[in-house]
């Protein structure tokens, strides 16, 4: 049985489209651990990435606070919370907000630096607020190098959100872990298949939001 026809037993199934397992249940799950591990990571890294981008500094930190965030290995890592924290969502959440902070942070960072200095400078001169400046001049130009770093950090999130079923919690890792289990590899298959559905899905909202959020002048540079 080849995977195209695994594909197909698994969405043909009546049973998986219902109850407590069915497919829209393990999906809600998983979209929630991954906004809730995206707005947790966004609220740690465009503050520090835009405020230091800003200014200029702290940016051999930064680098070295994100190197070190992206050599820890997320199912090590849980692992080591379940052991401290035991059982729930903290224990996950942390080794997913960790893997998402390093991209948003780097591309934030590297997003405000990349804005062209002479506006920057004419709104000094113009008597601007520093928070007026990053908001009104640096901001819209650096929103698209900043909406990647957020696709960025949602992609790998909505990819390692299945460590969750490792720790008896659900999402569409569910499927693989049981499949594997089980050894029902249409489940298995099944389970990867709408994650990577669910993924493509992250691009192509996030392709919208840069349409709309992002300016004409902006996305013409």
């Amino acid at each position: 049985m080849n995977v195209l026809n695994f594909v197909n037993a698994f969405f043909s199934d009546s049973a998986h489209w219902q109850g407590y397992d069915g497919i829209p249940a393990r999906l809600g799950e998983h979209v929630q651990y991954t906004l809730e591990a995206l707005l947790l990571a966004a609220a740690i890294g465009l503050p520090i990435g835009l405020v230091t981008g800003h200014y200029g500094r702290g940016g051999n930190a930064l680098s070295l606070v994100a190197t070190a965030g992206r050599a820890l290995p997320s199912f090590g890592l849980l692992v080591l919370m379940t052991t401290l924290l035991g059982f729930g969502m903290l224990p996950v959440m942390i080794p997913l907000v960790i893997l998402a902070v390093p991209p948003i942070l780097v591309t934030t960072y590297e997003a405000m630096r990349s804005v062209d200095p002479s506006p920057v400078d004419a709104a000094r001169g113009m008597g601007m607020h520093e928070s007026r400046i990053l908001f009104q001049v640096e901001l819209p130009v650096a929103l698209p190098l900043i909406l990647s770093g957020l696709r960025s950090a949602a992609i790998q999130i909505v990819s390692t959100a299945t460590i969750a079923a490792y720790v008896s919690l659900g999402g569409l890792g569910r499927y693989i872990v049981d499949g594997l289990y089980q050894r029902d590899y249409e489940k298995v298959v099944g389970g990867a298949t709408l994650v990577a559905v669910l993924a493509l899905v992250t691009l192509a909202l996030f392709w919208a939001a840069a349409r709309i959020a992002v300016s004409p002048g902006v996305r013409r540079r």
